[in-house]
């Protein structure tokens, strides 16, 4: 039979677990598919545990991993894909600002042959104006950079089946990008729109500031080396131009030898090609660190216990 599996990464959630088991169970009951509910919980500082403890304990559909420490999310959603047993798998946050209920769509294209339903954005409710334009620009950055096409307005929020979890399984990447690595693996992808709603309750754990940042940078540099290239290019034609520049001061010491060129402009140059290697040395070292991050080997996470799991 059938089995549809729901990856759920957890961190300080309590105001939003029970609503969000409410909506999913309602969800699964009309697939009428067998089902498990697996959450991976980051150690909270609120009552998370508490609740989903409690939770698996009346329902052994309800699975739970708890981690080490706290990984991060990315972690907590491989963690969970190298686990599921269905033969399907929805990733989804429990803030339900992503709704359950489209799992019955993305089911359905499941059903008609797809590997991978992508819930694709139409707005985004709640979200500062700043986390929008970092958002807007990153995605435009990673298209034209990037060695595959990553979908744009596409979150984690996704329904991949079982040929696409084995094909995840085989990546050990410590900076995991899921969207990344889903579009590599490729295989036939569709879409289905929504309106992303705002968080149900409580506070996002997510820097508003930085947390797209750093998944734009994961996107950027773990799937091109188009910026090694576009670096190398600028430092070409600024070299050209520096030569072009010392050309033109010889030029005018020779017509007129009591010309002395302006601190202001050296301080200028200065400064500026100061700035520039400094932003070369910057994307050098993102490579280099997740170069560093690979050679050391060590696992993307470490359980502590597993809960409702057949061992």
């Amino acid at each position: 039979m059938k089995k549809i599996s729901v990856v759920v990464p957890v961190y300080n959630e309590q105001e939003n677990i029970k609503d969000f088991l409410n909506r999913t169970k309602k969800v699964l009951e009309k697939i009428k598919l067998d089902h498990e509910i697996l959450f991976i919980l980051d150690p909270s500082t609120d009552k998370s545990q508490a609740i989903l403890l409690d939770e698996a304990k009346n329902d052994k559909k309800i699975k739970l991993i708890i981690l080490s420490r706290r990984f991060g999310q990315p972690a907590a959603t491989i963690a969970g894909i190298n686990f599921v047993s269905g033969d399907r798998c929805v990733i989804i946050d429990c803030d339900l600002q992503d709704p359950p209920e489209l799992i019955l769509d993305m089911n359905e294209k499941i059903d008609q042959g797809y590997e991978v339903v992508l819930a694709r954005r139409r707005s985004r409710k709640g979200e500062t104006l700043i986390k929008r334009l970092i958002t807007k620009v990153g995605y435009k950055i990673i298209e034209k950079i990037s060695d595959i096409k990553i979908p744009r307005d596409t979150g984690d929020f996704r329904m991949i089946s079982e040929k696409i979890i084995k094909n995840l399984r085989k990546f050990k990447e410590p900076n995991a990008f899921l969207r990344g690595l889903v579009a590599y693996i490729g295989f036939n992808q569709t879409f289905v729109d929504y309106d992303r709603q705002e968080r149900f309750d409580g506070k996002s754990k997510y820097n508003k500031y930085f947390g797209s940042l750093k998944i734009g940078f994961n996107g950027i540099f773990g799937f091109s080396s188009k910026p090694l290239f576009l670096m190398s290019m600028i430092g070409i034609i600024f070299a050209f131009i520096s030569f072009l520049i010392g050309g033109y001061y010889i030029f005018i010491k020779i017509i007129d030898p009591s010309i002395t060129p302006g601190l202001s402009s050296t301080v200028l140059f200065i400064t500026f090609f100061s700035g520039l290697n400094l932003i070369g040395l910057g994307i050098l070292g993102e490579y280099i660190g997740r170069i560093y991050d690979e050679v050391k080997n060590r696992p993307n996470y470490i359980i502590d216990k597993k809960i409702n799991f057949d061992e």
